[in-house]
């Protein structure tokens, strides 16, 4: 058996720790299976640019973050579209896996990852996809490795910030990751203890962020925590088309919607406010503990699917147990949160505002 194995998209804590999982599951089954690892993504796909690979290669990788396979972002809307040397990307992906006759490629990656892994299983090819982003944001499985290691970092900022907010009875504001969707801002958020919280799912509206923050004041705390997500926005953009907002965006004075949020606080309650913004951190570093659980099972999982020929799935953990889903009904899917989810409820009760 040949088996291809590939990440593509960002990186993530726990990409090393996945991979290790469906070869270790793999060798455990025939010692005479051959892995050839994709460099840098579907690029390597692409461009036939990869390594055979000995078991030896995924041993001592489990706490490593990051991917020992190298990783590049190959935009779904893109791949249809020839390069710039003319070369049909999807034809070339096939004639990679035909010559190197492949048995399944399994590839490790997020939302769009998965459409293009989809679109493989499409022509015909043999694959199994494994659900990865900080972002939580894959339909159709529980949760995805990365962001149980990304709320901790998260926190982590979050905790810091309140000793300095406290000492200087300041608004901080710190920004999480995540454009589209707010699972990692509300994970954190709550763990962190914020005081408002700030997602894509519900849009904000300023008036009722500043009255959070002044009902603090009157209490007698003298500090105020706002987790907001990247794609935090307010009431009257979320009316706007996506064109009209898309071009708003790129007129935007600021750096980002928490400096713009930092702004409007100051200017219209003459409080002090503080931006921290944690980044590319919220990627790095070692996959905790769970992660490390959580992708020993799902590669695993992909490692008996492989092996029972099962291919066209994505590996997905459900109600605590793995699960082999189909591509054809969850990739192009997104998974955002519920404004009417009993968490956010439960974090409303607590005295959390969410700015709505």
């Amino acid at each position: 058996m040949r088996i291809g194995i590939l990440t593509s998209g960002g990186d993530c804590q726990a990409l090393n720790a996945a991979m290790r999982g469906v070869v270790k599951g793999l060798f455990e089954y025939n010692k005479d299976i051959e892995i050839f690892g994709f460099k840098n993504g579907y690029k390597g796909l692409i461009y036939k640019d990869y390594k055979q690979m000995s078991r030896e290669d995924f041993s001592g990788i489990l706490t490593r973050g990051g991917t020992i396979l190298g990783s590049s972002r190959q935009p779904f809307k893109q791949m249809r579209v020839p390069d710039e040397n003319g070369l049909d990307k999807v034809e070339a992906m096939k004639k990679t896996y035909y010559d190197l006759n492949l048995d399944c490629i399994v590839i490790l990656g997020g939302n769009g990852t998965e459409k293009s892994a989809n679109l493989l299983r499409e022509e015909g090819l043999n694959v199994i996809h494994l659900p990865k982003t900080i972002d939580n944001d894959i339909y159709g499985t529980d949760v995805t490795f990365g962001f149980q290691s990304a709320i901790n970092i998260a926190t982590d900022a979050i905790d810091c910030i309140h000793t300095t907010a406290a000492s200087h009875n300041r608004v901080f504001i710190v920004e999480v990751m995540g454009h589209k969707v707010g699972w990692l801002t509300l994970y954190a958020g709550v763990a962190g203890g914020a005081d408002i919280i700030l997602i894509p799912e519900i849009p904000y509206d300023i008036d009722k962020v500043i009255s959070a923050i002044e009902k603090r004041g009157k209490e007698g705390k003298g500090f105020t925590i706002l987790a907001v997500a990247e794609g935090a926005i307010s009431k009257e953009d979320a009316k706007l088309s996506k064109k009209e907002y898309k071009s708003k965006l790129a007129d935007r004075k600021y750096p980002s919607v928490s400096y713009e949020i930092a702004a409007a606080i100051e200017k219209r309650a003459g409080v002090e406010v503080r931006v921290t913004v944690p980044g590319h951190t919220q990627r790095g570093g070692s996959p905790c503990p769970y992660d490390r659980v959580l992708c020993t099972r799902l590669g695993g999982a992909a490692a008996k699917a492989i092996i029972d020929r099962d291919y066209g799935n994505m590996i997905a953990m459900v109600n605590g147990e793995t699960k082999r889903v189909p591509l054809s009904k969850v990739a192009g899917k997104l998974k955002t949160v519920n404004p009417k989810a009993q968490m956010i409820k439960e974090a409303k009760m607590i005295g959390i505002s969410f700015g709505d």
